[in-house]
């Protein structure tokens, strides 16, 4: 009898895509988070900030970002601005200043928005999934690999894999939108 692996580590990579995902759209605090992950052109390799200088937040409306070589700071610069998340940052000789601006009404709502796309493209990774482990327990009721009880009870296992999963990505998109819209 065939055994087909319901949980699969595919389930969890999706989740955890979502959650870098939500990190990197902004509250209304300024966290490393917001630009660790802007790529940088390097000596022509494009490199996280994360990986080429040290982050902070020395209060809630502003970060700091000192790279470890001097000669990189007009590139972490330009890679800010072209980020397209609506810094300006400021050039401090040594280190890089990016002042975060209040959020406005319009801008929350632009964001939960752009949230509940990431969010819609989680769910639709976790039916993708449930789809192909899907096709392998048809496949092995085809082949007689596993008896029709096997198949319901797989099946059973799945969907509830599935709702569990689904439930995660819904509490982890209540818990943003409400980071969001708090003022």
């Amino acid at each position: 009898m065939t055994h087909i692996i319901i949980r699969t580590p595919r389930f969890d990579e999706a989740l955890a895509h979502l959650k870098g995902e939500l990190s990197n759209i902004r509250t209304g605090r300024a966290h490393p988070g917001l630009v660790e992950n802007i790529k940088v052109d390097y000596y022509g390799t494009m490199t996280p900030i994360l990986q080429i200088a040290s982050i902070s937040a020395p209060d809630s409306h502003s970060l700091v970002i000192q790279p470890w070589d001097q000669n990189a700071t007009k590139e972490v610069e330009k890679a800010i601005i072209a980020s397209d998340l609506g810094f300006n940052p400021v050039n401090e000789g040594h280190a890089i200043r990016i002042p975060i601006p209040p959020l406005t009404e319009e801008r929350r709502n632009e964001l939960v928005k752009l949230m509940h796309e990431k969010v819609e493209s989680a769910r639709v990774s976790i039916r993708t999934i449930r789809e192909d482990i899907w096709k392998e327990i048809k496949h092995a009721k085809t082949e007689r690999e596993i008896t029709e009880d096997d198949q319901f009870q797989y099946q059973k296992e799945l969907q509830d894999v599935v709702d569990e999963y689904n439930d995660s990505i819904k509490a982890l998109a209540d818990t943003k939108e409400k980071e969001i819209m708090t003022i």
